[in-house]
This record gives C-alpha cells, structure tokens and sequence, in this order.
C-alpha cells in the first residue's frame, strides 16, 4: 500500500462572528492531533460573519478529514480548500535589523529586489515591511539571515481570497 505523502494546505472557513469561535474551530484541531501552521482570523464585508485563513500540512486523507470536521460545526458556514481552486495567498512579514549607515545602501538594493520597504528607521536600526508568498518571504530572510542581524521578527502567516468573481459569502 502506497503511503500518502504530507503537503501544504490552505483552508479558508467562513464563520459566524461570534465571541468564542475562535477558540472552538482551533480546539477542533488540537483534540484530534492536527497541527495549525498559521492561522489568519479578520472581519469580512458582512459583519455577521469572519474569515479564517488555516495553514496545514497533512496528508490528502487527513485534510479531506479536516474539512468534513470544520463543516459539521454550527458556527461554520461554509469551507473552501484553495488548493483546489485558483487563489491568491499572502504573508507579511516585518523584520528589525540592526543596521549602520554603512549598510543603508545594500538594504535599498535589496528592497528593491524583493519589493519590500523600509517603515521605520533609526540611527541603528531599520524595519522593513514585504507582502507576498511564503516563498518569496522565506528566500527575503534567508538572504538578510546571511548578511544583517535581525533583532525581530513578526510574521502574519497568510491569507487568502479565491479569484475570479466566486464570492464566499455570495447568497447566505
């Protein structure tokens, strides 16, 4: 019997807007052994309902599984896996380097490489912003881990909107 290979996923859940559904849909990951590797809630267009961004990886079995649990929860409206659709998915990423002037000039040329911008700068330290894939955020710090000193780093884990003109929250 062939055994299934793990690959990265990205579920997007509409749900209720209601205190506490948070804490229940990733509850429902915990209690059956389920890794979250990044989770992304925000408002939506219609405040009765938020938009849950859930990162796995997991096998094709156990994200099918995944799925059919997140849909029997009352406070679910609807699961959408973008893996099987078209989608457009997003990170940001800000990072603190410590910086001198001397290298002000390489963080230019690597903004520009990248897209990333400078918000905020000291006379020693520099935050730089970038939105985009988690490829294009992993290469961006694995290029500053190797030449700059990173003090902090946040990173949102990522979102995600199907393209196209299909709406989620279309009809309910």
């Amino acid at each position: 019997m062939k055994e299934e290979q793990v690959q990265k996923e990205i579920i997007s859940v509409l749900v209720k807007n209601e205190a506490g559904v948070l804490s229940r849909i990733a509850g429902l990951f915990s209690r059956r052994g389920y890794n979250i590797d990044a989770l992304n809630v925000c408002a939506t267009e219609d405040e009765r309902f938020s938009r849950m961004t859930v990162a796995i990886t997991e096998t094709p079995s156990s994200t099918k599984q995944i799925i059919a649990q997140l849909e029997k929860q009352e406070e679910v409206v609807k699961v959408l896996c973008l893996g099987d659709v078209k989608s457009v998915f997003r990170e940001l990423l800000l990072v603190k380097l410590e910086i001198g002037a001397d290298k002000r000039s390489d963080i230019v040329n690597l903004n520009t490489l990248f897209g990333s911008k400078a918000i905020d700068i000291s006379p020693d330290t520099m935050i730089l912003e970038l939105t985009g894939s988690t490829e294009k955020i992993d290469a961006f710090m694995e290029v500053i881990t190797n030449g700059y000193t990173i003090l902090e780093v946040a990173r949102t884990g990522g979102t995600a909107l199907e393209k196209g003109s299909a709406v989620m929250s279309k009809k309910l």
